[in-house]
């Protein structure tokens, strides 16, 4: 069968338990918005195909639980991940504080070039709002990535912020290409690339 599209990408949504990552993913892939979801349990992925430049992009899009008890589960899927899309909830002042606990996180599992940006969920609340549009700004600038306020209820911004995260990562591609293109993007350039291959085979040969 052909392929439908030029590009996959595996985004992730972490940030703590009850900021809206469910909500925003749901407003995403869906264009619809749910006031009633329970907490995600472990992980869970929707899949939506947008068209940039062009090209057509399958997002395989993971939602993690924000919960202490599930962290090691979603840990593993750091990995692979090629953007990560941390939320805050702007009415809640320690979902912002924690976002430098869950970029540490990311620094320890995901991947070096991972396309990273923060995003401060439930800006309808404006008069229940915690955290200014500054703070959100300073702490995106701080980390060198990109910020956005988004409402999964309203629908503001929510589209954009995957758009924009696509791009870059699209771009970042392209770029890689451009530098090796006899090397598939640069992912041969790895010095342990081999072991790990190698492990992958004994792991499927038991």
């Amino acid at each position: 069968m052909a392929k439908t599209y030029d590009f996959l990408f595996k985004l992730l949504l972490i940030g703590d338990s009850g900021v809206g990552k469910t909500c925003v993913l749901f407003r995403f892939s869906e264009d619809a918005f749910n006031s009633t979801f329970i907490s995600t349990i472990g992980i869970d992925f929707k899949i939506r195909t947008i068209e940039l430049d062009g090209k057509k992009i399958k997002l395989q899009i993971w939602d993690t639980a924000g919960q202490e008890r599930f962290r090691t589960i979603t840990t593993a899927y750091y990995r692979g991940a090629m953007g990560i899309m941390l939320v805050y909830d702007i009415t809640n002042e320690k979902s912002f504080e924690n976002i430098k606990n869950w970029i540490r996180n990311i620094e320890e599992h995901a991947s070096s070039d991972v396309e990273r940006m923060i995003l401060g969920n439930k800006c309808d609340c404006d008069d229940r709002r915690g955290v200014s549009r500054q703070r959100g700004e300073q702490l995106a600038v701080e980390y060198g990535v990109k910020f956005m306020e988004t409402s999964a209820k309203a629908g503001i911004n929510v589209e954009q912020a995957f758009f924009t995260l696509a791009r870059d990562i699209k771009a970042k591609m392209e770029n890689k290409l451009a530098s090796h293109p006899s090397k598939g993007g640069g992912t041969q350039l790895k010095k342990n690339e081999p072991q790990k291959k190698s492990s992958t085979w004994k792991c499927q040969l038991l």
